[in-house]
């Protein structure tokens, strides 16, 4: 076995020299080219001046990521391409004025929208997007009326039901499906030509079952007190308010490209003009997203500050950094200044926390979640107990996000009421719903056992492992929410479940061993493809990626008393491969929504690489 420390060093050396002026690491957070298609609408939608270098650079972007069929993908392994993304970077070079009609990239691009079905075939998201700028009708029936706004907590289906993720789009959606709000101007292009049936309200028909869940929203309506008149327009006025409440400091309306997209849209639908202070910092905040990528700008879903900050932080102490290293003294200052002082949407269901939280962002001040704080109370415990205040807080939070089933959550505690599957959403599992979650649940287990003095006796531990076992795959694997997908759910499961104390010999987690091991490539690494998450089952990439291979021999060294052939050849492909630059480096390891949204970490690639083999120098010498 060739010796790990020239890796891992020249891994620090890297995240050295990227680390930035204010303590954090800025690495990009890449979601394909949407936001950059978005960007472009936005910007032509409202006619700004001054834009044109910047939409130069996206337009160019945009080409770049073209296949040869004439099609846009959101992960490499996509087959033939993604109809959605497709009709996005088209409608977008159109209306950039940079490419037209008769362009061979654009009728490439036509005639494969035009055979995959055309606008009635695609997502939500663009669906909306589409109805707003004139490209097709808004539908007759919204699954999700304004005034679902206004039905109480104790209704079976209310607003504080659905996830954060989903209040943050859902309440400009219902403002603008409700006012059927259409913008354009004499440069906007007619996409008309794309549909292949003429589109009519059918292309938003509601499916036969879910019918329960529309007629729970219908009971809940009835017991509205007031004219129909009268409540109507409290939604409009209970929506607005929750939008302009949950504005950060930079403009954007939760940190989010996508909900700010739609709340520029909603507050114009509202009789806000285009230059409106508020819309005019709302396209600041999204422009200070844009990252450079190789030239060419970016524009971030939204910035991974202090997720990357946290987990670069630890995988530094992790290789031997010396806590009063100036590298993390830095990070650790950033840190401590993001934790959260506000109460955010969070106290609808945990009413007696007090704030203590870490958010994504670097501009996230309201929208705390739990990974974060666990990642960034981690990095907190390996450095001088100066702020116990903060670490108080900080845990105190964490234990108390945990929900009733025993398992814990990305954002809020309880939201994962099984008929919000039913409300006609398309990706509703993955946009109303926050349930528990193995990747999560795994990792809090890991922190309280390695870095608190919570042992495997406490109440809320026993609980978590009950969920754990509970949810395990009949293979032996864990489903991550998070990320991609089964090898991340199961690594974070299996150094969850050792860290608390339960012995390697255990079912469950010998049942996850031999299941990564069996899924170990030729080449030693290991590869999961974004299919699994759409499929709801393993699908092999046929190619090993950097980060996924560090998950799964995380696990494997955690559960190792020495060095297993299959741990050697997973050490020998991350020694050969750490530097390799190719597509599977920039595949896409991260998970927003299935089949929609994926996302590359540009950090990934330095950060557990360098905790896997400094996990192995530790344990096993070199």
């Amino acid at each position: 076995m060739k010796n790990v420390k020239p890796v891992t060093d020249w891994m620090i050396d890297q995240l050295k020299r990227s680390q930035t002026a204010d303590g954090s690491w800025a690495y990009p957070f890449e979601t394909g080219i949407t936001t950059d298609a978005y960007t472009i609408i936005l910007l032509r939608s409202l006619e700004m001046r001054g834009e044109e270098p910047l939409i130069s650079g996206l337009v160019k972007r945009i080409l770049s990521r073209q296949e040869e069929n004439g099609a846009w993908k959101v992960f490499h392994d996509e087959h033939e391409g993604n109809l959605t993304t497709t009709v996005e970077a088209y409608y977008a070079l159109l209306y950039s004025g940079r490419c037209h009609e008769g362009d061979p990239r654009l009728e490439k691009a036509r005639n494969f929208i035009v055979a995959k079905g055309g606008l009635a075939e695609v997502n939500i998201f663009a669906k909306i997007m589409l109805a707003m700028t004139g490209q097709m009708n808004y539908p007759s029936f919204f699954p999700l009326p304004i005034e679902a706004i206004l039905l109480p907590i104790t209704s079976p289906v209310n607003f504080y039901s659905i996830s954060m993720f989903g209040r943050a789009n859902m309440t400009p959606f219902m403002i603008i499906t409700d006012k059927k709000y259409t913008l354009k101007t004499v440069n906007t292009p007619n996409l008309r030509g794309l549909n292949v049936n003429k589109i009519q309200e059918d292309s938003w028909r509601v499916p036969q079952d879910w019918q329960p869940s529309l007629q729970l929203l219908k009971e809940g309506f009835d017991s509205l007190a007031g004219s129909p008149e009268q409540i109507h327009q409290l939604a409009i006025d209970r929506a607005t308010k929750y939008m302009l409440d949950h504005i950060e400091a930079d403009g954007t309306y939760y940190s989010y490209y996508s909900s700010t997209f739609l709340m520029i849209f909603a507050l114009l639908s509202l009789g806000y003009h285009k230059t409106d202070p508020l819309i005019k910092k709302a396209i600041a905040g999204i422009k200070s997203m844009v990252c450079d990528m190789n030239g060419l700008p970016h524009m971030q879903f939204t910035t991974a500050n202090v997720w990357n900050t946290s987990l670069i932080g630890y995988a530094l102490q992790t290789a031997g950094i010396a806590p009063d290293d100036t590298m993390l003294i830095r990070a650790n200052e950033y840190l401590l200044g993001k934790q959260h002082h506000k109460f955010g949407d969070w106290i609808i269901h945990n009413r007696s926390q007090l704030p203590g939280g870490w958010g994504f962002s670097n501009v996230n001040t309201i929208n705390p979640d739990v990974d974060d704080t666990i990642a960034t109370l981690r990095v907190l415990a390996s450095m001088p107990r100066q702020n116990h205040e903060v670490w108080n807080k900080g845990v105190s939070w964490l234990l108390s996000m945990q929900n009733d089933d025993g398992g814990w959550a990305a954002f809020e505690k309880n939201t994962n009421a099984p008929y919000l599957e039913l409300l006609p959403i398309e990706k509703g599992k993955f946009i109303l719903s926050d349930p528990s979650c193995a990747d999560i649940t795994g990792r809090t287990l890991e922190f309280l056992g390695n870095h608190t003095t919570i042992d495997h006796q406490d109440e809320s531990v026993r609980k978590a492992v009950a969920w754990l076992m509970r949810n395990q795959q009949p293979d032996g694997s864990w489903y991550g929410r998070w990320g991609i997908c089964y090898i991340y759910g199961t690594w974070a499961a299996v150094t969850g479940l050792l860290a608390i104390g339960v012995p390697r010999k255990n079912t469950a987690v010998n049942q996850a061993i031999k299941w990564l091991e069996k899924v170990q490539n030729e080449d030693g690494g290991w590869g999961e493809s974004c299919m699994s998450d759409q499929r709801e089952e393993y699908i092999p990439l046929g190619e090993s990626t950097l980060t996924q291979t560090a998950w799964a021999l995380d696990a494997l060294i955690a559960a190792a008393d020495h060095p297993t052939t299959t741990i050697d050849k997973g050490i020998s492909y991350l020694v050969q491969a750490v530097q390799r630059e190719d597509w599977s480096s920039s595949y896409p390891t991260g998970q927003g929504i299935a089949g929609f949204y994926y996302i590359h970490y540009h950090s990934y690639r330095h950060i557990f690489p360098l905790i896997a083999l400094s996990h192995y120098h530790t344990k096993f010498g070199s």
